[in-house]
């Protein structure tokens, strides 16, 4: 598994929209139906990248955490599961319901909404404004597998204040970083 980072989009960009099968309900989720009041979070996970591993309680945590406060949150898997069978549906609602994900988790299939997003790793996420325009891009915090750094959410949770506290988006944005998507090939 090759170490990717964010690509880093533009802050601002407006949220790209979906219609995604929820592997938890077996719903079709659109973007606006998963939106918050004051923001959304778009994370894109897998089952088996150890960086999401590492990071699953910390994004059951912000969930927990932030959707009082008028934050929605979605997961998207859009590995290829030709070649990764671990991330297929059926697997993917395993995992959530063993983790105890309180997000939906979206199967993206056809991988177009990890290229809308331009997604890159797993984990990568985003932070959209109550406008959802892109707020904050990268990184929950620095801790990474074998670093023995405890995960605190300290980049996100920063973003998600400032952001709720009507601030401009942090100058300073650092990437995430992970396991690169598993991309189809043709």
């Amino acid at each position: 598994m090759a170490y990717t980072e964010s690509t880093m989009v533009n802050l601002g960009t407006k949220a790209p929209d979906f219609n995604l099968q929820d592997v938890i309900s077996n719903k079709i989720i659109s973007f606006n139906e998963i939106k918050g009041a004051n923001g959304t979070v778009v994370m894109f996970i897998c089952n088996h990248c150890p960086y999401v591993i590492h990071v699953n309680e910390e994004l059951i945590h912000l969930a927990d955490d932030y959707a009082s406060r008028g934050i929605g949150f979605v997961a998207i898997s859009s590995n290829d599961v030709i070649n990764y069978p671990q991330d297929g549906p059926d697997k993917m609602k395993d995992h959530a319901l063993k983790t105890g994900y309180n997000f939906p988790y979206l199967f993206d299939e056809t991988q177009e909404v990890a290229k809308a997003y331009e997604a890159a790793c797993t984990p990568d996420l985003y932070v959209f404004d109550e406008n959802d325009l892109l707020y904050y891009r990268g990184r929950i915090d620095d801790a990474r597998p074998g670093t023995g750094k405890t995960i605190t959410g300290k980049d996100i949770r920063q973003a998600m204040d400032s952001m709720l506290d009507s601030e401009p988006a942090p100058k300073k944005q650092y990437p995430s970083g992970g396991c690169n998507i598993k991309w189809k090939k043709f």
